[in-house]
């Protein structure tokens, strides 16, 4: 699930809707193929409102979690939900907002099409773009050449090595009103103004790492 219209990854927030005439078929896949798959989420991206919601919810040994990370960047600040321990922080950001595209001095790394080329239908053109960022930063990120939709994002540094974000059934649009209004549990919180401000892609792999952190909490 993704709603992360984000980056240069996000979301969330773009959002891709499809109808057939025809119900999908069943199918076999190849008899040879591999893939690795960490978790996934929903992630939302307002470009207009210049706002991102991501979430992410599972369940190990029985037992849920349920996480997310609502960024308001007009109001400059964010807020850190966790509605399996029923808590909220509200945190201050960097307003610089990247809207998820291609950045202007991406270079092209090539051309290859998700699936197959054999017949219409089968597979999907995408375009990598690769770059740098400050601090010794690389990344590359694959759009599809139809409609521009964010598939990966990947970044390496030498002091924590690489992070991938990966979506997929983006759907255009706003499908709920109250995606970008913080909860309940969040309201007359404050931020400590003493804080650093955080910006995108800190949220990301800070909301990443714990995440990960509350899924090995639940195996044992």
């Amino acid at each position: 699930m993704a709603t992360l219209c984000v980056l240069p990854y996000l979301c969330a927030l773009l959002l891709l809707s499809s109808a057939q005439a025809q119900a999908p078929k069943h199918c076999v896949s190849p008899p040879m193929i591999w893939k690795i798959m960490d978790s996934y989420g929903k992630i939302s991206y307002d470009n207009f409102g210049q706002k991102a919601r991501i979430k992410h919810a599972g369940s190990t040994n029985g037992t849920n979690f349920n996480m997310e990370v609502l960024m308001l960047f007009r109001e400059k600040v964010y807020y850190e939900i966790n509605w399996s321990k029923f808590s909220c922080k509200k945190r201050l950001l960097d307003d610089a907002f990247v809207p998820m595209q291609v950045p202007s001095d991406a270079k092209l790394m090539g051309q290859a099409i998700l699936g197959s080329s054999s017949s219409w239908g089968m597979g999907v053109l995408t375009n990598t773009w690769y770059g740098s960022l400050p601090e010794n930063v690389t990344y590359s990120a694959v759009f599809t050449e139809v409609g521009c939709i964010p598939l990966t994002y990947m970044t390496h540094s030498p002091k924590s090595g690489f992070d991938v974000l990966s979506t997929f059934n983006w759907v255009i649009g706003n499908t709920d009103p109250m995606e970008y209004i913080p909860p309940f549990i969040c309201n007359k919180l404050k931020a400590d103004e003493t804080e650093v401000p955080s910006n995108f892609f800190t949220i990301l792999k800070d909301f990443a790492k714990k995440v990960k952190d509350e899924e090995s909490s639940q195996d044992y």
